[in-house]
């Protein structure tokens, strides 16, 4: 079976003959009202004058029996005219309509089988599938997700906060990865503690109303250090990682038991919100790729977890379109594929790749049975260390509005109906989270930045979760036709692809550039068949415009609420019921015109319509014998309205407007479990505009409320208010009403101000005191109390590269992440020359020498835009003879920095997780031995770690951070007064801890972003770890980059206190005018937030003064 289809079908489109071509000159929408035919503007403000005054509720009231004869005469007068005009405008309008060039056409020819009776696993009902979609409770659901790691935002009060701002998108689930290495620090120990309690989270996303997609591994990638396996894992598993191995297995079993206790009772089956369990991450099936035995590994995993009580489905994320574990041995339930079409290169974010097209052809021929599944759809990339690496602010411009109109929109043109993107909100890779290939930051380019604040990309996907929520025809539907049609471009063709829903008709056309990494504007037509009958398209102008690298959608005969929108070329933010009324909020581009077919029902209530709106009656000429049709032409600015009636509420805006337009869902029967879920729980919500951010609302008893942000003062317009409703309030508090709750209009308008002040945007930091951290350079350092590296042998397969003696690995001797340090002992009346070293630290590492207290040199790793990767090095360090103590012991010190394990490498090899961090070549270049090798790191290593509630991933093992010299009220009354900005004392190479306190007072009632910035912004030798109040919140590596910048939450920071904020200073070079410069900058600040709350960790007395 060939699983990778490359194209989609391009069938014959309709030719133009260039002679016919360049008589039919192809014209530019309208953009003012002389280029629509003269009828329109004739006979359509003749109709709305005469509905304006006269048909109306308030204008039939209004009228006297004066009035009413005056009428009379007057309509038999403007009927017989109307009557002549608009047989003129019928007449002239079909030969347009009927008989203008069509450049294209899509026909309904043959449709594709999809298996669509509901199937589940045999051990719950409550999570179904079809070949289409989801069924949650028996309902069809469109899956529509977003990747949150909490363990990267470690604040439980926080974790409202995104969770909502994905809700606020329109979105229905969340998927998390569970990160095996923070849970399972150590052999038999499990930790589920403090931050590390899913339990919180999962509550809150149950609250807010997101279903969870739960990834616990137990590898999961992530661009975390081993990919998620523990350290200790990595050492003490003899053979192949990610097999069946027996040692492997019973590493994973005791952490997969106590993760399933966790999933067990959060299941939808128990009430919570985890509807699917993924098993491992992205693996392979081909036994001639990576470690053998791989799906037995996978059927050892379904084993567990189901033995553990899980009976949701059971998933798996397959690289790409592989074919691997659709069926056989291990394989899951239900079986998805990740899509990152753009890559992980975000330095040339203009430069486009084109689509994959197979995504529904792979369906149909691998897994029709069940529903296409994307777990991971790319939102943003991750980015490098270097000097040239990009920054996150071109991931988003890789990956910005136009990208995710046109990846997402091609989802769904392929019938996709369960995407979750990846990430929605990346956080903070804090302490020694990541792996290599990436620095502190993990914003992603996502659309909530790593501070929590909302991007451009943010408002921009916002429409697209609404209207994925409005319209529930397009959960089952099937591809009809995918078919290139011709354009006024040669070399750009259009693609348009039909899904048409089997049981009600409504049909979804799709139509991009064939290639969507060009950046050339097309123009088309289309010929199309609804339930109403054939329309030829667009009705109102020439053509469509297709702008570059976008993707429109038109849509035909769906339903909002008991109406009918027979088509419209606009886009739909909202359709649905709100109180007793239907209600249709269309959208467009502000430079093009848009037209829709709408059956209109009731007497409108107010004639307040935009001149650039206009309508015509149902017409059998025109087969719109069921539809009124609606011209909208460019230049609309804001919300107008476009029919206003007891039965019908209908709007217009453009795209600025419609982004800036929230929907929050108002929550059902307060007994239903499952109350904020989106068409389960509730079909009801509310239309706001005005604010920056509107997180949730809530109907009881005729009070409205609605709790958000505010940026600045705005107007609150609500939309579709409920007539029972005879209060608003914002955050808690009445909103003051500008007119008679009775006789509230559609879109009602009240005024928001700001309460709060702006903060000063910088704070500067001292005084600063001072303490060398690195005694253990010197020879009379007493390291008795070290490891001695005495092991012959090591789990790691890539072995020592020369010298005689122990493998100097770290992680062999507990000590897998961050600073290391090697204490090496041998006799100087042998050695003369100088030793050689190879060591290993991964991309960006580095490494610094010490012969007996004095410096040789450091070696330096490299991640140059990862083009230029060094993870390790091998040099000669010459000693000086003045250095070496003749007929004495010698101590040779190394500090390397462990930059994390690497993940799986390619193709498959699990293997490479077992790096090989530390020093893997060591001799005396006179032949001399090497007496004594000892090892530093982490205080207690793996097993015996001092800080269990930040976790083992905090710190390393510099000398100021084993003795909690970064933790809060640690006595530094004895250090020394210097300045951060003046380095080390005598601009000497070593490590230095700086310590200051920050005294903060933020006022209440607000979200206040803050970030801690280094100024020094030119390459200099130095690497920093940034600890506030203990937690390791930023590695800056002043010689490569990029991270200047490093942010950090209310929660982490105290806002209404006293912060230790501690520096860790490595300079690694002497005389190189090393100065640091340190400031608090407030990046935004909002009124409103969730009320986070400062979390304290324990202090140094806490954690060094316990056992007294």
């Amino acid at each position: 079976m060939n699983l990778l289809i490359g194209e989609i079908e391009s069938l014959p489109y309709f030719h133009i003959p260039e002679a016919e071509r360049q008589s039919k000159e192809l014209k530019p929408p309208p953009q003012s009202g002389a280029d629509l035919p003269w009828n329109v503007f004739i006979v359509v403000p003749l109709i709305v004058t005469i509905e304006s005054n006269m048909g109306t509720k308030e204008g039939r009231n209004r009228q006297t029996t004066t009035q009413r004869s005056q009428r009379s005469v007057v309509l038999g007068v403007l009927s017989l005219t109307t009557l002549v005009l608009w047989w003129l405008f019928s007449t002239t309008i079909q030969r347009f309509y009927l008989n203008k060039t069509t450049l294209g056409s899509v026909v309904s020819q043959s449709v594709d089988t999809i298996k669509s009776s509901p199937q589940d696993n045999g051990l719950t009902r409550d999570v179904q599938w079809d070949g289409y979609s989801l069924f949650i409770k028996g309902q069809r659901v469109f899956i529509w997700s977003g990747e949150v790691h909490p363990w990267r935002i470690p604040v439980k009060s926080q974790w409202l906060d995104i969770l909502q701002k994905v809700k606020a998108l329109g979105m229905n689930a969340v998927s998390v990865y569970a990160h095996w290495g923070l849970h399972n620090p150590s052999r038999g120990t499990l930790d589920f503690d403090g931050w590390k309690d899913w339990q919180p989270f999962l509550d809150m996303a149950k609250a807010v109303g997101l279903w969870v997609v739960f990834r616990p591994g137990p590898y999961i990638n992530a661009e975390t250090t081993g990919g998620g396996i523990p350290g200790w894992v990595l050492s003490e598993t003899s053979g192949d990682l990610r097999s069946n191995n027996t040692d492997y297995l019973e590493t994973w079993s005791p952490y997969i038991k106590a993760i399933s206790k966790v999933i067990r009772r959060n299941q939808i089956t128990e009430g919570g919100p985890i509807i699917a369990v993924q098993m491992e991450n992205e693996y392979t099936d081909d036994e001639t790729k990576g470690p053998p035995y791989k799906p037995q590994m996978m059927k050892q995993l379904r084993k567990a977890f189901i033995k553990a009580g899980i009976v949701v489905p059971l998933t798996h994320n397959d690289a790409g379109m592989n074919g691997y574990y659709v069926n056989g041995t291990g394989s899951p339930d239900l079986y998805g594929f990740d899509d990152y079409p753009q890559g992980f290169d975000c330095s040339h974010p203009l430069d486009w790749n084109n689509l994959t097209k197979s995504y529904h052809d792979y369906h149909m021929d691998v897994f029709p049975d069940r529903p296409l599944y994307i777990p991971e759809a790319q939102q943003g990339s991750f980015d490098p260390w270097g000097p040239s690496a990009p920054g996150y602010e071109k991931c988003r411009l890789l990956t910005d509005k136009n990208f995710q109109n046109t990846l997402y929109y091609h989802m769904l043109a392929s019938n996709v109906k369960l995407i979750n993107l990846y990430m929605i909100y990346g956080g903070t890779s804090w302490g020694n989270i990541p792996f290599p290939g990436v620095y502190t930051s993990y914003d992603y380019g996502s659309a909530i930045r790593e501070n929590r604040d909302l991007s451009e990309k943010y408002n921009y996907l916002k429409p697209l979760g609404m209207f994925l929520r409005s319209v529930p025809e397009l959960y089952h539907t099937d591809v009809v036709s995918s078919r290139v049609i011709s354009s006024n471009r040669e070399d750009s063709p259009a693609l348009v692809t039909h899904l048409r829903n089997p049981d009600s008709g409504a049909s979804f056309y799709f139509v991009r550039h064939s290639d969507a990494s060009k950046d050339d504007d097309a123009r088309y037509t289309l010929q199309l068949s609804t339930n109403s009958g054939e329309l030829r398209l667009p009705i109102f102008y020439e053509t469509f415009l297709l702008k570059y690298r976008t993707t429109e959608l038109i849509v035909t005969d769906i339903k909002f609420g008991n109406s009918s929108l027979i088509y419209t070329s606009a886009s739909i933010f909202f359709a649905g019921r709100m109180g007793s009324r239907d209600v249709l909020v269309l959208y467009g581009d502000v430079e093009l015109p848009h037209e829709a077919i709408i059956q209109l029902k009731g007497v409108p209530n107010r004639i307040d319509r935009s001149p650039l709106v206009s309508l015509i009656p149902p017409s059998p000429l025109l087969n719109l014998a069921k539809g009124t049709l609606i011209s909208f032409l460019p230049g609309i600015t804001q919300m107008v309205e476009v029919w206003d009636s007891d039965e019908q509420l209908i709007l217009f805006c453009d795209t600025e407007t419609a982004n800036a337009l929230h929907a929050p869902v108002l929550a059902g029967d307060s007994s239903d479990p499952f109350r904020s879920f989106w068409g389960i729980g509730s079909n009801n919500s509310i239309i706001v505009g005005g604010p920056y951010l509107v997180r949730s609302a809530i109907l009881e008893d005729g009070t409205l409320g609605l709790n958000g942000d505010l940026k600045e003062d705005a107007f609150l317009r609500v939309i579709g208010l409920p007539k029972e409703v005879h209060r608003i309030t914002w955050n808690g508090v009445d909103v003051d009403t500008l007119q008679s709750l009775r006789n509230w209009p559609s879109i009602v308008s009240l005024p928001l101000a700001k309460t709060i002040s702006l903060l000063p945007l910088v704070r500067e930091f001292g005084p600063w005191k001072y303490q060398d951290s690195l005694p253990e350079i010197t020879n009379a350092y007493d390291d008795s109390d070290w490891v001695v590296a005495n092991k012959t042998n090591t789990t790691c397969p890539y072995g020592p590269l020369f010298g005689s003696g122990p493998v100097l690995y770290a992680c062999d001797y507990g000590f897998c992440e961050g600073a290391v340090l090697w204490r090496g002992y041998f006799n100087g009346s042998k050695a003369k020359e100088g030793v050689r070293l190879a060591i290993n630290g991964g991309e960006a590492f580095a490494a610094s020498i010490w012969i007996n207290g004095h410096f040789l040199g450091t070696s330096y790793g490299n991640s140059t835009r990862n083009l230029n990767i060094v993870t390790e090095t091998d040099e000669t360090f010459i000693f000086p003879d003045w250095t070496l103590r003749r007929d004495k012991t010698n101590v040779l010190t190394v500090l390397q920095d462990n930059m994390g394990m690497d993940e799986t490498g390619w193709p498959y090899d699990a293997n490479k997780s077992k790096s090989p961090r530390g020093v893997r070549g060591y001799s005396l270049l006179s032949g001399a031995k090497f007496t004594t090798w000892k090892v530093q790191g982490r205080a207690g290593g793996y097993r015996h770690y001092v800080d269990k509630h930040r976790g083992i991933l905090n710190t390393g093992g510099f000398y100021g951070e084993r003795l909690g010299w970064h933790l809060p009220e640690f006595d530094d009354s004895s250090w020394k007064h210097l300045d951060l900005q003046s380095g080390l004392p005598n601009d000497l190479a070593g490590v230095g801890f700086f310590r200051t306190q920050l005294n903060l007072d933020i006022p209440t009632g607000q979200d206040v972003m803050m970030s801690f910035e280094f100024e020094d912004m030119e390459s200099k030798p130095y690497r920093a770890l940034l600890f506030v109040n203990g937690w390791n919140m930023g590695k800056r590596v002043a010689n490569l980059g990029p991270q200047t910048k490093f942010i950090v939450h209310e929660g982490i920071l105290n806002y209404h206190g006293s912060n230790t904020i501690a520096i860790s200073l490595w300079v690694m070079e002497p005389n190189q005018t090393v100065q640091p410069r340190l400031k608090l900058v407030i990046d935004a600040q909002f009124e409103g937030g969730v009320g986070a709350s400062f979390e304290p960790g324990p202090s140094w007395g806490d954690l060094y003064l316990a056992s007294d």
